[in-house]
């Protein structure tokens, strides 16, 4: 097969991971920086082009798009389905996953676990949105946020009203959620292909900080899933609609509680942390899965 992998830096490890493993059971790949292509739309023959180049001949599209380029990205990722390739994740699916709100309004309607969150738009509602999430300390999360930037918690409740009414007055998206304590500043990165888990970590904070994300100097370790947690995260990718998914999960007293679901999730911390031929297992799966024009939404949006 012919495997065009949608990534701004081919040197990255998750992209260097999927050439190697695609390019090692046989088949060809170009790594696209999505930025760079541009399209053709028309009713009757939909192209996409690359430094000159007509891209076409591709079977499959392994999309890496960054959360700061979503809206080019799937525009892109949205061209290649309506030509027919077949999307590891659909656009559809990586900009339902993008919208933070959106995703939890989702998840909440199919009864998945996840912390009480609150959104507002007014800063005369402050509050009673923090009494809303069971009062300080608590979670405040810029919307367009990734890697655990635009997160911060608030100790006390004069803390999360200054910290809330700063964002509201740059206009800023943000939501407030429940500090889950018993997590301990530790989260679970559970990696979901093909509707199963196919490997998980524990990522833990560094010292003194709440957030676990690799970013930010955590570190993950083999992590043994119960399986209400195994249900929980393929279940929430399943919602999303991704194929390929990380879900991060909280272990709450009142069992798994989903924090996010990523379209895009790393392989360096998984695969290390693991051992286990994450890459490989994607590639396998677009094996057994990619036919042309095997999209739910043929690119419709």
């Amino acid at each position: 097969m012919k495997i065009a992998i949608l990534s701004r830096n081919p040197k990255l490890y998750s992209t260097r991971r999927l050439v190697e493993a695609a390019t090692e059971l046989g088949h060809e790949v170009q790594v696209l920086d999505h930025l760079r292509c541009y399209m053709n739309i028309s009713s009757s023959n939909p192209t996409l082009h690359y430094r000159g180049d007509d891209l076409s001949g591709f079977d499959a599209v392994i999309p890496r798009i960054g959360a700061s380029v979503t809206f080019y990205g799937t525009a892109v990722l949205r061209q290649l389905e309506m030509m027919g390739v077949y999307p590891v994740n659909e656009s559809v699916a990586v900009t339902r996953s993008r919208d933070k709100l959106r995703s939890l309004q989702l998840l909440s309607r199919k009864g998945i676990g996840m912390p009480v969150t609150g959104f507002a738009n007014s800063p005369d509602d402050i509050q009673d949105l923090i009494k809303m999430v069971g009062g300080a300390p608590l979670v405040i999360k810029l919307l367009e946020g990734t890697q655990g930037i635009g997160v911060v918690l608030a100790e006390t409740k004069k803390a999360a009203e200054s910290v809330i009414e700063a964002f509201l007055g740059l206009n800023a998206n943000i939501m407030v959620q429940e500090f889950i304590k018993e997590a301990g500043g530790a989260d679970i990165r559970c990696f979901v292909v093909g509707g199963k888990v196919v490997a998980a970590m524990k990522r833990q904070g560094a010292e003194g900080e709440f957030r676990s994300n690799l970013h930010r100097g955590g570190s993950a370790t083999l992590v043994k899933l119960s399986p209400e947690e195994r249900r929980t995260a393929v279940k929430a990718a399943q919602i999303m609609g991704l194929n390929v998914a990380g879900v991060d999960i909280l272990r709450s007293n009142r069992g798994p509680v989903v924090m996010e679901v990523n379209s895009s999730p790393g392989l360096e911390g998984i695969e290390k942390s693991t051992g286990k031929d994450v890459a490989k297992l994607i590639i396998q799966f677009i094996d057994k899965n990619a036919k042309p024009h095997r999209t739910r939404t043929k690119g419709k949006g």
